[in-house]
C-alpha cells in the first residue's frame, strides 16, 4: 500500500514536469571570418589609400548610403591611424588599397555575399527579433595596388538597431571595425 501510495506520489510529481526552451534574445552578438596575407605589411607599407571602387553601400531607403561610406571611412581610418598606418593621395604612391562593403540582410542574401566575397561568417537570426533589428555585413578589404584582386580580406555580421540615434550607432560601428581589423598588425 506505502508502495503504491509513494509509486502514484512520483508519477503525479513527474507528470507535472514540463521542458520549456527560452531563447534570450541577444542582438549584440556578432560572427566575422578573414582570409589572406597580410605579411607584406611593415614599416615600408604604411601608406595607404580608398579603393576607388570598392566602397558600396547595399541597403534600402532606411539607410543615407553617402552618410554610411563617410561613417565607414571615418571608422577605418582611425583603426589604420592607431595602428601606425597613414592615409595619403593617389600621387603619395600608397602600398596598400582599402576597400569595403556593407550590406542589409534584407537587400543581400548570405549566399549572394558569399558568390560576391568568397567568404560568409553565417551569423543566426534565431532569438533575434527581426521586426527590431536587422542583420548586417561588413566586408573590408586591402589591396595590393597592382592587383585587381584582395590580398587580406575579412567580413563580419551583426545586428543594425534602427532605433538608435547616429552617435550611440556609430560607436558601436567603430567598436565592430575595431574587432574586425584586429588582425592588421600594428608598425
Amino acid at each position: 500500500m506505502i508502495k503504491r501510495i509513494c509509486a502514484l506520489l512520483l508519477i503525479s510529481t513527474l507528470s507535472a514536469c514540463t521542458v520549456t526552451e527560452v531563447i534570450e534574445q541577444n542582438p549584440q552578438r556578432t560572427t566575422m571570418v578573414a582570409t589572406g596575407d597580410l605579411s607584406f605589411l611593415s614599416d615600408q607599407t604604411r601608406n595607404f589609400v580608398w579603393h576607388p571602387t570598392l566602397a558600396k553601400v547595399i541597403a534600402d531607403e532606411r539607410v543615407d548610403s553617402d552618410t554610411v561610406t563617410k561613417n565607414m571611412q571615418i571608422s577605418l581610418q582611425k583603426v589604420m591611424e592607431a595602428k601606425g598606418y597613414r592615409l595619403v593621395s593617389n600621387q603619395d604612391s600608397p602600398a596598400f588599397l582599402v576597400g569595403f562593403g556593407l550590406a542589409l540582410g534584407s537587400d543581400m542574401s548570405d549566399s549572394e555575399i558569399l558568390n560576391k566575397a568568397g567568404l560568409v561568417p553565417g551569423l543566426s537570426t534565431l532569438g533575434v527579433d527581426m521586426d527590431k533589428y536587422e542583420k548586417g555585413s561588413v566586408l573590408v578589404a586591402l589591396f595590393n595596388p597592382k592587383l585587381p584582386q584582395p590580398v587580406w580580406r575579412a567580413l563580419g555580421q551583426g545586428f543594425t538597431d534602427f532605433e538608435k540615434d547616429g552617435a550611440e550607432r556609430q560607436q558601436g560601428f567603430d567598436s565592430f571595425i575595431a574587432t574586425m581589423m584586429m588582425a592588421i598588425p600594428a608598425i
